[in-house]
């Protein structure tokens, strides 16, 4: 799959303030500001691409204020890269088909994993499974 590029008007014009400043520019939502997602079965996809990102099955409550899981959907879904803002070492998440900023990922979740894809809000968009 090739990989989503747009400008940043185009980008700007396609997303929200908030998602365009957290998926764009690497911002983050302040904990306990989104909606909390349904608990049915589906997929969480990038607001930018639609690609599909975590199954709802993977999705747990990390008491962080932000929705966590504790896998992507696939292999592939996510990227990752070292992030040393804020005086600190993380590993942020990125959407693999757009670049998206979508959170950081910790060594501190549930297993099967042992890993917290803490992820904002705001960059994943719900599609129920259709029955």
């Amino acid at each position: 799959m090739a990989k989503v590029e747009k400008t940043e008007a185009e980008w700007r014009e396609q997303l929200s303030d908030l998602a365009f400043k957290v998926t764009r520019k690497a911002g983050t939502e302040r904990a306990g500001t989104h909606d909390n997602f349904p608990k049915e079965p589906g997929v969480f996809r990038c607001i930018c691409c639609d690609a599909p990102l975590f199954d709802a099955a993977a999705k747990y409550d990390s008491g962080t204020g932000w929705p966590s899981f504790y896998a992507p959907v696939s292999p592939g879904a996510v990227a990752e890269r070292e992030d040393n803002s804020w005086f600190s070492r993380r590993t942020e998440v990125l959407c693999e088909n757009c670049d998206a900023h979508l959170g950081h990922v910790f060594p501190d979740g549930p297993k099967p994993t042992g890993l917290r894809y803490c992820m904002n809000g705001v960059a994943l968009k719900f599609e129920p499974e259709k029955s």
